[in-house]
């Protein structure tokens, strides 16, 4: 038992000993994963051999060409909603902390191109946005390899009839923060990027509307938008801002960013508010993105009008601190950040992102950020989000990493049906449907490693049944990862003291 001492106020953590964690190995793997996720013609470069091409008349029954992108978790939809968002999240830990990726950040270059490739082709037509391939009911009924799968590829798309404003301006972010990553590497490839995504914002400003009032019935309760789509918005038109410095951008989000608080009050008898809006981030929610993105403008510019977005940048900190007399997320015996939903582990990858971003932000600006008697220093910030990286890779109650390949212990009954079934090099003739049954029932490790995933994770007591069937805690998602690859690259590079 160790005491830690903040301010006036003590704190009684547990603290276990155990060798360093190699994050650089971590970094490598957590990369690795998006191979696993890819859907369409794989490239020579393939690393995870296990994985085959699949999805390749993706569109094809509309005349549009949709092959590629991502399975968003252990299933075979695409979901352009949360792969957006994950790619927005892979673009900010290469623009933060690609210097500290060594020889991964190729990997990660290329983990970013699988998916704005994607999304160039999702939006190529004008006047539409494709949100999403593939019925997930048809799709959730079966436990079918990718390169089997024969259930209903359904294009969706939002129109100016059919909005689709959050998933819309998450795309619009993906690509601007993506362009800025291939600036000086691909500089026509980033115009490109770039031009695509002020096409694609303006038509979700124009077309504003949520997309679960227009394709309600297939993308909830997968991916029901339950924040508005304002905080998408202003999330985009940051991103914009950042890639442009078009002042057109920023007026945009000081303009609008006072309607946020008023529209996610709508939602707060929603699980997962309890900390006010400015407490949430996550493929649904922006709110503390943003004001952490525009910070890092603000500070950078030793600006005294802070607006909303640093005070409520510091109130988010206040939100996630365990010694702050404002916290609102709670933490597992071992030390584990939990917030209420499912997948928890999204909730300590993203937030832990941040903490760490605003912490360099604030550090550069010799800021530090008080919650009532308590001051938290960047120092104290990267501190917590290494904590949180710390629990995933192993250093929790159970001595077990969470992300499959990483250490001697980890999840091996993962509900991901690419990873359950068996290859198609050790089993060529197609499992059908129902046919893949019996291997989602199996008691046996899953035969195909997907290296680099992270899982939903434990319970809040720190308790995990490698269970597939368990998908809240046994699944893992892209969005999970994305933030956890910035996290690795900057701990790869700076160890404990």
């Amino acid at each position: 038992m160790g005491v830690l001492v903040f301010g006036a106020v003590i704190v009684m953590a547990m603290v276990t000993t155990v060798a360093s964690h190699d994050y650089g190995d971590a970094l490598t793997k957590s990369i690795l994963f998006f191979e696993g996720q890819r859907s369409g013609k794989l490239p020579s470069t393939q690393r995870m051999t296990w994985r085959k091409d699949s999805g390749l008349h993706d569109g094809f029954q509309i005349g549009v060409d949709l092959v590629g992108g991502y399975y968003d978790a252990g299933d075979n939809v695409k979901f352009n909603f949360p792969m957006a968002f994950s790619t927005t999240m892979l673009a900010w830990s290469v623009l933060d902390f690609g210097n500290f990726m060594g020889p991964d950040l190729p990997h990660a270059l290329e983990a970013i191109q699988w998916a704005t490739d994607y999304f160039l082709k999702a939006t190529s037509i004008p006047g539409f946005v494709f949100v999403q391939v593939g019925d997930p009911y048809g799709d959730h009924n079966c436990w079918e390899r990718p390169e089997d799968m024969d259930t209903p590829r359904i294009p969706y798309a939002a129109s100016k009839q059919f909005p689709g404003s959050e998933v819309s301006a998450e795309i619009a972010a993906a690509l601007a923060a993506s362009s800025m990553v291939f600036r000086s590497r691909n500089p026509a490839y980033s115009a490109r990027l770039l031009k695509r995504a002020t096409m694609v914002f303006d038509f979700a400003d124009a077309n504003r509307g949520s997309y679960n009032d227009t394709l309600g019935p297939w993308v909830c309760p997968f991916y029901c938008d339950f924040s508005g789509y304002e905080d998408e918005l202003i999330w985009g038109a940051a991103w914009l801002y950042r890639a442009t410095k078009a002042p057109k951008y920023w007026s945009y989000v000081e303009q609008n960013i006072s309607n946020l608080e008023k529209n996610v009050a709508k939602h707060t008898d929603r699980v997962g508010y309890g900390g006010g809006s400015f407490a949430e981030f996550g493929w649904d929610t922006k709110n503390a993105g943003i004001n952490i993105l525009v910070s890092k403008l603000l500070l950078s510019n030793s600006t005294s009008d802070a607006g909303p977005f640093i005070p409520n940048a510091d109130k988010f900190v206040c939100s996630v601190l365990p010694e702050s007399p404002t916290v609102s997320v709670s933490y597992s015996p071992g030390g584990l950040l939990f917030k209420p939903g499912g997948s928890n582990l999204q909730h300590a990858t993203a937030l832990s992102f941040l903490l760490l971003a605003y912490a360099r932000y604030s550090n550069q600006s010799n800021r530090e950020i008080h919650c009532g008697n308590v001051v938290a220093t960047p120092a104290r910030l990267i501190q917590l989000a290494r904590r949180q990286v710390d629990y995933i890779l192993g250093t929790n109650p159970l001595n077990m990493s969470y992300m499959v390949g990483y250490g001697n212990k980890f999840p091996r009954k993962i509900h991901h049906r690419g990873s359950s079934l068996p290859s198609v090099d050790r089993y060529p003739a197609r499992i059908n449907c129902q046919g893949g049954t019996p291997y989602f029932q199996s008691n046996d490790p899953n035969p195909n490693l997907l290296t680099g995933a992270v899982v939903g994770g434990p319970d809040n007591g720190d308790s995990y049944s490698d269970s597939r069937a368990d998908f809240v805690h046994s699944e893992p998602t892209t969005y999970i990862n994305a933030p956890l690859v910035g996290l690795l690259a900057y701990f790869r590079s700076h160890p404990p003291l």
